[in-house]
């Protein structure tokens, strides 16, 4: 069965480690036969929730806030699978992926919590090794959700680093 991917990049970095396991990711499930759509959030004008709770009253516009959000709002409706790709930052994932997701409060209150279940994939790159508060966030944002966890890759750049500072490790 086909599955249509939505992948939320919240890397700074366009050609950075969490880029290339965001391309290797994507590139294996083409070649499985799926279908995928990314969204670079870096590089969109996306505003941070309000908590206006005027949310869900329109499917066609389930926000008030009217920015790139809408491009994931449409892209969102048809997923089967959300996969959440960040690096670490500061123990946890980035700002641009936290306000994506929280934005997608809107959508899910559209399209009822329970009633569009959906699958869930972390890509996260880091240069250490504690990722643990992020894959908390992560954890708890899809069992909350009623999300099936599809698994988490969770790639170091110690050598990445290692190379950039000329060190051998």
């Amino acid at each position: 069965m086909t599955k249509r991917i939505l992948i939320l990049n919240g890397a700074a970095r366009k050609n950075g480690s969490t880029a290339k396991l965001v391309q290797a990711f994507a590139e294996g499930t083409r070649g499985a036969g799926h279908s995928v759509q990314m969204f670079y959030l870096d590089g969109m004008d996306i505003h941070s929730c309000k908590g206006c709770l005027h949310v869900g009253r329109d499917p066609k516009s389930p926000c008030t806030q009217k920015d790139d959000m809408d491009q994931i709002y449409a892209a969102f409706v048809d997923c089967d699978v959300v996969v959440f790709a960040s690096p670490v930052y500061f123990w946890t994932i980035t700002g641009p992926l936290k306000t994506a997701a929280d934005r997608l409060y809107a959508e899910l209150e559209c399209l009822g919590y329970r009633q569009f279940p959906r699958e869930s994939v972390l890509l996260m790159t880091a240069e250490g090794s504690d990722y643990s508060q992020a894959v908390t966030w992560y954890r708890t944002y899809e069992r909350n959700l009623g999300w099936k966890n599809r698994g988490e890759v969770l790639g170091s750049g110690k050598a990445e680093a290692a190379r950039r500072l000329g060190v051998s490790i």
